[in-house]
Formats: structure tokens, C-alpha cells, sequence
């Protein structure tokens, strides 16, 4: 006779979380560094978001390709995702688990329509466009980086609460300004890969100017999140503080190194201290210039 409990809806909700947490071990340790710093009550939800957002970039971002899809097949292959995603928030249920595990964060969270379809449409944009303008740009971090913030700023504002409450301005603004800071990072960081593996451009930067006021405006970004993340809930602030606090270490070795460094990190003991230092607290220190590592 079977169990009836292990054929239930509980189960398999636990099964897809399960299987987006596996995606998130997998592909990211600072990610993964700063969820594990989350409280219960919201970790598994940002572990679901992480999950869907990684999935549809691995469609545009190599993988697929590397399968034999062509560019059509591939924006095919993220329409399909993309009207998934949308019939499971609106059901409650799908076969691909880690579009389940998403929709059960979505429906709990209210997560909805106006967060997702942006982030589908920055994803369509690396299928088919392989330079931005200042204006592409702002339009495309805000579908691929700023949304993924709000989208955890609603796991923050109402995973295990009765009802959905929405965000106050300022910490809206907050997660806009560091989900922007984070991709803006990671385009300066990852500038020659994009350029000479996927063909993209997304900076545009000519003259050492252009490459210091992106950091200035990076950190300027930065410091409106910072001032956000003491109206968080408290299970929620260490984490953000870590993540925050690595990729500000990030931009200061960026604007230390020579432009040509080829890869800009931090190292895994510093990355470390930062969560230390965010659970206990202690106020960041910005790296020395001589501790710019490439790897």
C-alpha cells in the first residue's frame, strides 16, 4: 500500500526546493555563501528564485548552444520557459521542478506578472543584441538584475505572513540599487569573457574615465543599499549585508587592478571574514589596493 503522505503535494514541493537548492550549490559559492546566512523563513524562497533565474540564463548564456540549439531554437526554448512559469504561478503546478519550486515562492510572496515578464525580456535580449546604449542598458539590467531584487525583497517582506504586504519606497529603491550594482559589477568584471565568449558588449567603456565613473556610480549604488538593508527584517539583514559587503570589496579590487587584469575576485578566506564580519556586525573595511587578485 502506498504512503499517502509521500504522494502528496507537501512532498513534491520539497522535492522541486530541494532540487533548486542543488542548483544554487552548484553554479554559485558567493550566492550560496550569503543564502546560507538567510533565516528559515525566507532561505528556501531565495533558493527558489536563485534556481529559475539560473536556469533561463543557461539558455542564453552557452549551455544551450553548446547542446546544438540554434539562437532560434534557444529563444523558443526560453518562451517556452517564460509561458511555463506564468501557467504554474496562475496553477500552482509543474512537471519542471525548478519552475514548481518557483511558483510556489511566487504564489506565497506575490511575485507576479510584473516582476517576470521583465526578466524574460532582458533574458530575449542576449539572443539578439550584442551591444547596449546607455538607455538598453538601463532597461536591460533592470529586467535581468534590478527585478530579481524586488522579487526577494517580496520574500523578505512577506514569506510566512498571513496576506501579501507590499515593499515601502525606500526599500524598493534599496533592492533596485543593489540589484543594478550587483550586475553592473559583474559586467565589469566579466568584460572579456562576455566580449570573447559570448560576443557581448554591455558597457560600452572606451577612455579610463568611462571605467571610473561606472565605479563611482556602482558605489554610489551601493551606498543607498546599504542604508536600505537596516529597514530589512532582521533574518534577512546578515545575508544582504554579506552579499553587499563582498561585492563592495569586489568594486574596490576592480578600481585597484589594471584594466587589463584578466579576472578580478575575491578571495574564499576573505569572502569568509565578510560573513563573519555581517552576522557579527562589524563594519566592513575596504580592501587595500595591493589585495586585488586575479584568477
Amino acid at each position: 500500500m502506498t504512503d499517502r503522505a509521500s504522494t502528496g503535494i507537501d512532498l513534491y514541493n520539497e522535492a522541486a526546493q530541494d532540487a533548486a537548492a542543488a542548483v544554487i550549490a552548484r553554479y554559485s559559492t558567493s550566492f550560496g555563501l550569503a543564502c546560507r546566512l538567510l533565516g528559515p523563513r525566507v532561505r528556501t524562497h531565495v533558493r527558489n528564485i536563485y534556481g529559475l533565474v539560473r536556469i533561463a540564463d543557461e539558455v542564453v548564456d552557452g549551455p544551450a548552444a553548446e547542446a546544438g540549439l540554434t539562437v532560434e531554437q534557444a529563444g523558443q526554448a526560453l518562451d517556452r520557459l517564460e509561458t511555463e512559469t506564468m501557467e504554474s504561478i496562475s496553477s500552482g503546478f509543474s512537471t519542471n521542478l525548478i519552475v514548481h519550486a518557483f511558483a510556489v515562492t511566487a504564489r506565497e510572496c506575490g511575485i507576479g506578472e510584473d516582476l517576470v515578464r521583465p526578466f524574460y525580456t532582458s533574458m530575449r535580449t542576449d539572443l539578439s543584441q550584442t551591444a547596449h546604449d546607455p538607455v538598453s542598458l538601463e532597461e536591460y539590467v533592470y529586467g535581468s538584475a534590478e527585478v530579481v531584487g524586488l522579487m526577494c525583497l517580496q520574500v523578505f517582506v512577506n514569506a510566512g505572513r498571513d496576506g501579501i504586504t507590499a515593499p515601502d519606497a525606500s526599500l524598493v529603491e534599496g533592492a533596485r540599487r543593489l540589484g543594478a550594482a550587483f550586475q553592473e559589477i559583474n559586467f565589469l568584471r566579466d568584460q572579456d569573457f562576455d566580449a570573447d565568449t559570448l560576443g557581448r558588449d554591455y558597457l560600452a567603456l572606451g577612455a579610463a574615465e568611462d571605467r571610473t565613473a561606472l565605479l563611482d556610480r556602482i558605489e554610489a549604488d551601493l551606498a543607498v543599499a546599504r542604508e536600505a538593508i537596516t529597514r530589512l527584517p532582521s533574518d534577512c539583514r546578515p545575508a544582504v549585508r554579506a552579499a553587499h559587503d563582498l561585492f563592495a570589496a569586489l568594486a574596490a579590487r576592480l578600481r585597484a587592478a589594471p584594466p587589463d587584469t584578466v579576472r578580478v575576485r575575491v578571495p574564499d578566506p576573505v569572502k569568509a571574514l565578510i560573513a563573519a564580519r555581517a552576522v557579527l556586525r562589524v563594519p566592513a573595511r575596504r580592501p587595500r589596493a595591493t589585495a586585488a587578485v586575479a584568477g
